[in-house]
């Protein structure tokens, strides 16, 4: 327990009194050490806290230097004055003048008798001090072996329950997204909103340091967890003594031991979801159900998907094979813990063919996949693919592995956006000499029976990459219906889908058209001229 003025008024071996009747709050006040000084601006010597004694020696006698004197010594934040009495000393009592000084100021104003050296209260003081310290290192190592014994049990709860009963303080760990892991508190199942800009704030700094706050009254503190890499975040709710911030760093430790002791478990997890990936990708043309399905088995149940690939290192920082694969693995399993469904793979080989690969990874539409990459990924070049269904992923894949050198030279992720770029390209072209353009392709699908169906099935399937299920499954007709309407598309253009010119050609075709329809009548743009007529209409 700390050392206050009453208790030294307690102690009858020291016989010190009160020269006024001192309030109780005043009484309960620490004393952190104890020193002697007549100066009469003691102040600039004194660090706070401390029982100030003197013999008077140089003391005023009149009201206004006494209550100046009394200001430098609270001002210099001394808990309480003591003024030495006895035969051959300045004072056999307590002056007056002094005495209302420090009763207007709410300083207690003690006396010590002659028989009582300064020296013994000096002692008193720093024994008791050291009685503290040793009480707050008994308390630690006290919580420090319930931790230990906790640790060997199972999982992170079981140690944030004996600090929260060691300590009052409210612990609670977090994924690196401030998603709760464990808490020491059953009825708590979420951070405190208060926290949640704090804990951004430290996860967004790694293992680099931690942060503190006070919200609403209430004390709150972060400190990041894990080995090499930023594993969690733990979040104090409260204030911790002495004995328990002394703790802290053992806590620490012991939770990012238990952090990392899991991310090695979960490696067999991740090599099954990655090689789940492979198997997704492996396929030229899955089905969409079959595609479906797997992403449905490990969560992602999103409607439409999108591909993302980054680079974890460059050829200067991967000196060698082994640092390189490391460093891919390291953040594959970082994007892993991020990513709903956790479909993550590392493949490949690094830019320009260095050693260390690419990380590949397949996200649902609705992630804020800058966000995630912003957290794991830095300041590496990354490419994000368009939106498509599950079956045509691999095409999202590819479009984002193109980014790569687009993002390398921006500074920053790049993001297929072909609604974009093609808006662009439309935008600087002539309405006129672009809808001849379209019509010249198209023209031929325009005189067919079903040319509308024909050329809205080619759009289709130009859109979702060459998807044939994708594609079925949008105009609501089956796959070969699909296949035939696009084969008679090819004979009546002489066009092929598989030469890259005329899939160009007939890609810019259709995005005419589908401009063009939308916004017809929109205001500042002329609607198109109507399709060509077929002869006898």
């Amino acid at each position: 327990m700390p050392l206050r003025i009453s208790d030294l008024l307690a102690r009858s071996d020291l016989a010190l009194s009160v020269t006024y009747d001192v309030p109780p709050q005043l009484l309960d006040r620490t004393i952190e050490a104890a020193t002697v000084s007549d100066l009469l601006v003691p102040g600039k010597w004194l660090q706070g806290g401390e029982l100030l004694m003197t013999i008077g020696l140089l003391l005023p006698s009149d009201p206004a230097a006494c209550r100046a004197y009394v200001r430098e010594v609270t001002e210099g934040g001394a808990a309480c004055l003591a003024l030495g009495l006895g035969q051959g000393l300045p004072y056999q009592e307590a002056p007056a003048p002094l005495v209302a000084a420090a009763e207007e100021a709410g300083l207690p104003l003690l006396t010590v008798p002659d028989e009582v050296p300064f020296i013994a209260v000096t002692k008193a003081v720093f024994d008791a001090r050291a009685d503290e310290q040793r009480e707050v290192l008994h308390r630690a190592f006290a919580t420090q072996r319930r931790l230990t014994a906790a640790a060997a049990g199972d999982g992170l709860r079981p140690m944030l329950v004996e600090w929260t009963a060691a300590t009052g303080v409210g612990a609670a760990v977090l994924d690196p997204l401030g998603r709760l892991l464990a808490t020491g508190d059953r009825a708590q199942h979420t951070p405190p909103p208060q926290a949640r800009d704090l804990v951004e704030r430290v996860a967004a700094r790694g293992l680099r340091g931690s942060a503190s706050s006070t919200a609403g009254g209430q004390r709150l503190e972060v400190q990041p967890l894990g080995a090499r890499r930023l594993r969690g975040l733990l979040l104090l709710t409260g204030r911790p003594d002495d004995a328990a911030r002394s703790v802290v760093p053992g806590l620490v430790s012991l939770l990012s031991l238990e952090l990392e002791r899991r991310h090695l478990r979960d490696e067999p997890e991740r090599r099954r979801r990655s090689a789940l990936l492979s198997e997704l990708l492996a396929a030229e043309d899955p089905a969409a159900g079959r595609a479906r399905d797997m992403l449905h088995s490990v969560g992602l149940t999103a409607e439409r998907v999108r591909g993302v690939v980054v680079e974890p290192e460059d050829g200067r920082e991967a000196a060698d094979g082994a640092a390189g694969e490391a460093a891919a693995q390291e953040m594959a399993a970082d994007l892993a813990l991020a990513i709903p469904g956790g479909l993550v793979r590392v493949t490949g080989t690094g830019p320009g063919g260095t050693p260390g690969g690419i990380v590949e990874a397949v996200v649902g539409e609705d992630l804020d996949v800058r966000d995630v990459l912003a957290r794991f990924a830095p300041r590496r070049p990354a490419g994000i693919g368009p939106a498509t269904a599950p079956e045509a992923v691999r095409v999202s894949l590819r479009q984002a592995a193109g980014l790569l050198a687009v993002s390398r030279s921006a500074g920053e992720p790049a993001e297929a956006r072909q609604s974009q770029a093609s808006r662009l390209l439309l935008d600087l072209g002539d309405r006129r000499t672009l809808h001849g353009y379209a019509d010249s392709v198209l023209g031929p699908l325009d005189l067919a029976d079903n040319g509308e169906e024909l050329i809205a099935t080619l759009a289709a399937w130009l859109e979702t990459g060459g998807a044939w299920d994708a594609t079925s499954r949008r105009l609501g007709v089956h796959r070969h219906t699909v296949r035939n309407r696009l084969d008679k598309a090819m004979d009546l253009t002489g066009r092929r889908l598989d030469d890259p010119d005329d899939r160009f050609d007939l890609w810019l075709a259709t995005r005419i058209r589908r401009g063009d329809a939308a916004t017809t009548g929109t205001g500042g743009r002329p609607a198109p001229p109507p399709p060509p007529t077929r002869p006898g209409r």
